[in-house]
């Protein structure tokens, strides 16, 4: 089984039992998420695709709030002495799908 999910702008596609690294929620750790934007699921039934989302919901959990990885910004002027670098981090959520259910 495996759904396809939106969150935080972006598409995951996920199945049971998978880790994740999404755009920053809300949660504290330990706590459970619910995703209620699915855009398609594959069990064994079939195949079925939302318009543009399904009513399923999948659950996941939170396992830590933390930091991704730094991604270095270098400006540049060539012959005008103008050179600046600057470091982000984005704060990120790591979750754990549990499983998908109906509604």
């Amino acid at each position: 089984m495996y759904a396809v999910i939106e969150t935080g702008g972006k598409q995951y596609r996920v199945t049971e039992g998978q880790k994740l690294t999404i755009e920053k929620l809300s949660h504290a750790e330990g706590e459970d998420v619910v995703f209620d934007k699915v855009l398609m699921l594959s069990d064994d039934a079939g195949l079925k695709i939302g318009t543009p989302y399904l009513k399923v919901k999948v659950r996941a959990k939170v396992l830590q709030q933390t930091r991704g990885e730094k991604v270095r910004i270098i400006k540049h002027r060539r012959r005008k002495h103008y050179h600046r670098e600057m470091g982000h981090r984005q704060y990120v959520t790591e979750v754990q799908i549990v499983d998908a259910v109906n509604q």
